[in-house]
C-alpha cells in the first residue's frame, strides 16, 4: 500500500565531530520530525553526515551524504504503532533526497509485521514522504 505525508522539523541539533578541512567535515545530528497525512506522528532520527563541501556562511549551499536510523511512532493509514527505518540520502543545492527502508522485525502495535520502503524529499517547498508498505 502506498501512503504519502508531509513533514516538518521540530528539532535539529547537529555537531561536527571531525573537521577534515575548512570545507569538509563529519557531523552527527539528532533530529525530530512531525508528520501529517496518511503518515501521522513523529520521528526521532540520528544521522551521521559527511560534508564534501560545507559552506559555513550558508549551509544550504553545502553538499553531503548521510545515513541514519529513524524511529517513527504514530499512525500509518489509521493503524497505530511504531517502526524503524534505515535512511540513506544526499543533500545538494538545498535539496534532500532520501531512500528509506523499513527494518525487518522493528514494527510494534498494529504495525508489528510491517515491511517496505520509500523516499522522502525536502526542499524550499517543504518535506514530502512516500512509503510503500505491507503488513
Amino acid at each position: 500500500m502506498k501512503v504519502n505525508g508531509v513533514g516538518s522539523i521540530v528539532k535539529w541539533d547537529e555537531n561536527v565531530f571531525n573537521e577534515l578541512s575548512d570545507s569538509m567535515n563529519i557531523s552527527k545530528a539528532d533530529i525530530e520530525y512531525s508528520f501529517s497525512g496518511d503518515i501521522d506522528g513523529k520521528a526521532i532520527v540520528q544521522y551521521l553526515m559527511f560534508y564534501s563541501n560545507y559552506d559555513k556562511v550558508d549551509q544550504h549551499n553545502s553538499t553531503a551524504k548521510y545515513v541514519g536510523m529513524i524511529q517513527f511512532s504514530g499512525k500509518l493509514s489509521g493503524k497505530s504503532g511504531s517502526f524503524v527505518l534505515e535512511d540513506n540520502g544526499t543533500f545538494k543545492g538545498g535539496v534532500v533526497n532520501s531512500e528509506i527502508k523499513i527494518i525487518k522485525d522493528s514494527g510494534t502495535g498494529d504495525l508489528k509485521n510491517i515491511q517496505g520502503s520509500g523516499i522522502y524529499i525536502a526542499d524550499q517547498d517543504g518535506f514530502r514522504i512516500e512509503l510503500d508498505y505491507s503488513l
